[in-house]
């Protein structure tokens, strides 16, 4: 072999190489079974990275918010008692009932907010007493309080939670098909977006007035532009910082799994629920396809890094052959590196 033949070779398995690594696929916690132990969850859902650069998620039918320390590989219980219910105001965040908590969200104080779709309502950990309270929602369904304080509003299902760059609580209230905020200042709630009406959004509108299908999970991105995904709409849209109007990302509106390759926008999914922000890249929980989808946010092509589009529980660990079972949550580090929640494979799976 000539020495440049050499060369190109040793490139060839050096690229292959690389290649690889950023693409492999492997269990961060979980044993495939649902259960409550130091290496078992039960449906995880959503996850975020906290303060202190744990991973926090929550166990949804473990009906708990659990820390999950990455050097120690300690997992704890931050919230709940593991019964469903409602309880505990006032007191330790560990010992009350939590009702199927979907997704949190950390303030600029460390203050730990979490969703719970059954409660109907927003419940808040302090992040110096590990107290934990009612922030929003009064335990009844239903659509009110609009002006006025959050504590006496009512919530339908709320899923999704994000705090803006203007300290708004934004809450996905989908049961009433809107997006309602919650000023953590003054305590006061609002809706921001959404009419009530399960219909479609046009492309380019303002997010006042115009009605939303299914707002289910939301994400914001450096700019702080929010990406929102329309679980029953099957699309991604864009709500820009400075305009308040709604953009077309991604999805036709048609239930399917088609379109990697090509535009995001011609691409079909099938309940999206789950969304991560990277640089350059938009990551998306397709839901009932069993399958991460990516876009890039330059170019706008979408494509698979994870999942073969049939339900099922791996193999690891080529990420384009293992099996997905209705994955919920996802969360980037700076580096790029993707967590998963497998939620009905009961498992967190991480993608670098």
């Amino acid at each position: 072999m000539t020495r440049r033949s050499l060369l190109q070779s040793l490139l060839i398995l050096l690229t292959a190489s690389g290649a690889n690594a950023a693409t492999v696929v492997s269990t961060l916690i979980g044993t495939g079974t649902a259960g409550f132990s130091d290496r078992e969850v039960n449906n995880p859902y959503g996850i975020i990275f906290g303060p202190d650069g744990a991973l926090y998620f929550c166990d949804l039918d473990n009906q708990r918010i659990r820390r999950f320390d990455l050097p120690t590989r300690r997992l704890t219980t931050i919230a709940g008692n593991g019964q469903k219910g409602y309880s505990g105001d006032g007191g330790p965040a560990t010992g009350a009932a939590l009702n199927m908590p979907h997704e949190l969200q950390f303030d600029a104080q460390g203050n730990l907010y979490i969703a719970e779709r059954d409660n109907h309502l927003i419940r808040k950990v302090d992040a110096k007493t590990a107290i934990i309270s009612t922030f929003a929602g009064t335990n009844v369904a239903g659509f009110s309080g609009d002006g006025s304080a959050a504590t006496r509003a009512q919530l339908r299902q709320p899923h999704s939670i994000v705090i803006d760059r203007a300290s708004q609580l934004l809450i996905c209230d989908i049961g009433n098909q809107r997006i309602r905020r919650v000023d953590l200042a003054t305590g006061v709630i609002e809706t921001y977006a959404g009419t009530g009406a399960a219909q479609p959004p046009t492309d380019g509108a303002p997010v006042n007035g115009t009605p939303l299908n299914g707002p289910r999970t939301m994400v914001l991105d450096d700019a702080g532009d929010l990406y929102l995904a329309l679980r029953e709409g099957n699309a991604i849209y864009r709500i820009a910082a400075q305009t308040h109007t709604l953009h077309h990302v991604a999805g036709t509106g048609k239930q399917g799994y088609s379109g990697d390759g090509g535009p995001a926008r011609s691409a079909e999914l099938a309940g999206p629920k789950g969304l991560a922000y990277s640089p350059n890249a938009l990551f998306v929980a397709d839901t009932e396809n069993h399958a991460i989808r990516k876009i890039d946010t330059a170019t706008g092509i979408i494509t698979t890094v994870l999942g073969t589009g049939q339900r099922g529980d791996g193999p690891e660990t080529d990420p384009r052959q293992c099996r997905l079972s209705r994955p919920h949550g996802l969360v980037a580090d700076a580096a790029g590196v993707l967590y998963v929640t497998d939620s009905e494979a009961h498992r967190i799976r991480v993608l670098k």
